[in-house]
């Protein structure tokens, strides 16, 4: 009965050593997939969350017209930030797209990239050259407002232009005309401004 019971007894402790073997590993490979889980999991969102960045990115370079309507209500300026395209500037677009710069020189008076110096973007120049003529508005004292830019000649301006720091659109217009409707106004030569850019690109 004793060797009967070491000889079960030992037969016991081994299965029952198997057993926490195959636990240990079964955890072991459990831990190892959550590990690959997650580490796949973090790069997807990582990639994903850099593509989207880029995305972005890629959204304020260029020619690109911001939308008005939040900057409208805020007070600030929500047009896109830059004025290149895949890594052209704003005199470099303007110097290859003489239709554009032409485009430009007749609503302003003045060479494209003088007109277009000191915008956000290719857009927002183009929209505010378009709103300034359709308004009747000097140009130069629009351009002065939204860029925030103190005028060379104050008396040509209404006071206070430039004076704000940088302005969206729709804020200077209503700053240099307060009776003028400059949600439908800064629409327009936004949409004037697109059509402008697309034929240019055309």
């Amino acid at each position: 009965m004793t060797a009967s019971n070491g000889f079960f007894g030992m037969g016991e402790n081994m299965l029952n050593g198997g057993q926490n073997k195959m636990k240990t590993i079964k955890l072991a490979t459990l831990t190892m997939a959550v590990l690959l889980y997650t580490t796949a999991a973090l790069a997807q969102h990582g990639h994903s969350g850099g593509a989207m960045g880029s995305g972005m990115g890629n959204t304020g370079n260029g020619n690109g017209i911001g939308h008005e309507t939040a900057s409208t209500n805020h007070g600030s300026a929500s047009t896109t930030t830059t004025g290149s395209a895949h890594g052209k500037t704003m005199d470099d677009i303007l110097n290859n797209n003489t239709h554009l710069a032409d485009q430009i020189s007749k609503l302003t008076g003045e060479s494209a990239t003088t007109a277009c110096a000191g915008f956000k973007n290719l857009g927002q120049c183009v929209a505010a050259a378009h709103v300034a003529k359709n308004l009747g508005f000097s140009f130069a004292c629009l351009k002065d407002d939204m860029t925030g830019t103190a005028p060379t000649d104050p008396k040509s301006c209404p006071a206070g232009t430039g004076t704000k720091g940088s302005q969206s659109l729709g804020k200077s217009i209503q700053s240099l005309d307060p009776n003028a409707d400059q949600k439908s106004e800064s629409k327009k030569g936004e949409n004037q401004a697109a059509a402008d850019l697309k034929e240019s690109n055309s």
